[in-house]
């Protein structure tokens, strides 16, 4: 009897662990789009706000020009680590590109521009938000695959642990700009 119920068990036992490693697996990767996805409607922002203040300080090319090239840098990372970085100039450009806006008083009173900075606030925030959920189900998956005995089914079944999303320290925040 307990030669057939021993093997059940850790069978059984095995088969939920890689079911729970898969599971993860799966969040994390869903994880990862979320962000992907808050990301690309950031990008898509980005035109709109250039050709905003393109039009009230177009001769400010080099500013704008930094930002194009950051944006384009950051549509073209891959994974979290390269992301992030290109994520990170990206917001030092849009930092620059919101500066302007002292400098331009009839920039600063345009409510189309006051509506685009609106709307990237409220991406950064769900940026921010995302990447928390991200890096939080990342450091869950990492554990798990790290832990005994599910490091062996991983290991069997070439789980790999995942990067976090980091974003430098002080960065991912949205530009403040007073429009008093």
């Amino acid at each position: 009897m307990w030669e057939i119920l021993i093997p059940v068990v850790v069978i059984g036992g095995g088969i939920m662990i890689y079911n729970g490693l898969v599971k993860m697996r799966v969040q994390v990767d869903g994880a990862w789009a979320d962000i992907d996805v808050q990301l690309k409607r950031r990008h898509d922002l980005i035109p709109n706000i250039v050709e905003t203040v393109k039009g009230y300080a177009g001769h400010e090319r080099e500013t704008l020009e930094a930002v194009v090239n950051a944006r384009s840098a950051a549509m073209g990372a891959q994974g979290p680590a390269a992301q992030a970085q290109a994520e990170n100039m990206l917001t030092g450009a849009l930092k620059s590109l919101f500066a302007l806006s002292e400098a331009y008083p009839d920039l600063k009173a345009a409510g189309n521009f006051k509506d685009l900075q609106g709307t990237l606030a409220e991406l950064e925030t769900g940026i921010q938000q995302a990447r928390r959920y991200y890096n939080a189900v990342v450091r869950d998956y990492n554990t798990k695959i790290g832990q005994v005995p599910s490091n062996l089914i991983a290991k069997a079944f070439n789980f790999t642990t995942r990067e976090f999303f980091e974003i430098e320290e002080g960065e991912g925040e949205v530009p403040t700009v007073s429009f008093d």
